[in-house]
């Protein structure tokens, strides 16, 4: 199914496109429903039905932003996901899950499979709305690119979403993941709370947010960094308080 497929007759005003965001979702209600939301926010859509399609369309054109189903026939939602995520070109869109799975340890699997962020279904437009400009806000300006933030043995490269420790070389990060460490590396040793966290780097309201997104993205940190993620070098839990990455000590 194409962008063209949706409704002709919705008439609003165009405007220059926002972003390119990829929804895939095999309910062709729920494509409908949430092409409409992103359109009317300025924002360029191509659908798909189904991982295979989806595939097409990112080698059409590289989305900036993949809205994603759980539950679809063939390739599923958190497999297509964890491909991508290991595809060089592709690994670093931002993937928001939409799903009806709304358990705590669904939740939990989206976010280790490599999603930036999970909305269950049902769920209300305007937060759809809310979490597709969070996202996006986390992407990084093109000036940005070819500069390495250093702090203790952490190399962090702008550009690439890559970080380098003495021991591993460009280990690619998803785009949550770089700007999860790329907060903690700008206010090295000093201890960050989840509720900051999820107000400066998620960017939702105050008082929103599940504390569950910070507290995955930390351990998928910590997976990839650590030489032993039960015993963190870089990135410490203050307990009480919240997560730190300490520079060099002299």
């Amino acid at each position: 199914m194409s962008s063209s497929a949706c409704p002709p007759h919705l008439n609003f005003q165009r405007r220059k496109p926002m972003a390119h965001i990829l929804i895939v979702d095999d309910d062709a209600e729920i494509l409908g429903t949430v092409w409409r939301a992103l359109s009317r926010e300025g924002h360029d859509i191509a659908l798909a039905e189904s991982a295979a399609q989806a595939r097409e369309r990112i080698a059409q054109r590289r989305p900036d932003l993949i809205v994603l189903d759980i539950m679809m026939p063939g390739e599923d939602g958190l497999t297509f996901c964890e491909s991508l995520r290991q595809d060089e070109e592709y690994r670093t869109i931002p993937i928001l899950f939409l799903s009806a799975k709304w358990r705590p340890d669904d939740i939990v699997r989206g976010l280790d499979a490599g999603g930036d962020d999970y909305l269950t279904k049902p769920f209300e437009l305007k937060e759809l709305n809310a979490r597709v400009r969070a996202l996006l806000r986390r992407i990084p300006p093109p000036e940005e690119k070819d500069n390495v933030l250093k702090v203790g043995e952490l190399e962090l490269d702008l550009g690439t979403f890559q970080v380098s420790t003495p021991a591993r070389k460009n280990i690619q990060l998803t785009s949550t993941e770089y700007r999860l460490l790329h907060h903690l590396m700008l206010h090295p040793n000093r201890a960050h709370s989840v509720r900051e966290l999820l107000d400066e780097v998620w960017q939702y309201p105050s008082g929103t947010g599940d504390p569950d997104l910070v507290r995955a993205h930390i351990r998928n940190l910590r997976a990839k960094i650590e030489p032993d993620s039960r015993t963190p070098r870089y990135i410490h839990t203050i307990h009480g308080v919240g997560y730190m990455v300490k520079g060099s000590e002299k």
